[in-house]
């Protein structure tokens, strides 16, 4: 057999083995199970959150507050209110309910609104990994925007997203057109080819 033959079978046989290799591989986060779509429904509170509550003629009452880590808002009068997991419309029933019922005011009138939202978190392959504020409508894209961009070695296929889900919290992959929501950890994996 000429040396030819015998050095391209060689040749062959080693590729052959680092194509299988490679047809094993899976890419960072690829394996993740898809982000599930975004539930219909308001926006619900949760830790870190800041609100602006005006209980009108009563500025005493009104101020700003912020969620803490438990889920709750420390109010004058009322002490703690629950406030995590709520949407503003019911926290606004809440305090309306805990100032009737206390006998502070025979007939509240409560307005809630976010002023500031908790922050989303990025890290992995863009420029300025960290911590930034949520905008409402947020894209996993323009998350990465807002990071300084995709760096050169970045996968911009997909992304990892990080969610608490009450009592646990899951990884998923997602595409950079999902919706980021407030306390999500987006991770930009490394590409590999």
């Amino acid at each position: 057999m000429p040396i030819a033959n015998v050095t391209r079978r060689v040749v062959l046989a080693g590729l052959g083995g680092s194509l299988a290799g490679c047809a094993s591989w899976q890419a960072p986060g690829y394996t993740l199970p898809p982000l599930p779509a975004a539930r219909p429904g308001p926006y619900l509170l949760g830790p870190g959150d800041t609100l602006n509550i005006r209980i009108y003629d009563q500025p005493q009452l009104s101020g700003s507050y912020q969620v803490d880590d438990s889920g709750f808002i420390n109010m004058p009068l009322l002490g703690a209110v629950p406030a995590g997991g709520t949407s503003t419309a019911a926290l606004e029933q809440a305090i309306t309910a805990g100032l009737q019922k206390n006998g502070l005011i025979l007939h509240p009138a409560v307005g809630a609104e976010i002023s500031t939202y908790r922050p989303f978190y990025i890290l992995g392959e863009v420029n300025n990994p960290g911590q930034y504020p949520y905008r409402p409508g947020m894209t996993a894209l323009t998350a990465i925007s807002i990071a300084g961009g995709f760096t050169y070695r970045a996968e911009q296929d997909y992304v990892g997203v990080t969610r608490n889900r009450g009592s646990y919290t899951a990884q998923y992959r997602a595409s950079p057109s999902a919706m980021v929501q407030p306390g999500d950890v987006i991770t930009v994996f490394e590409r590999r080819f």
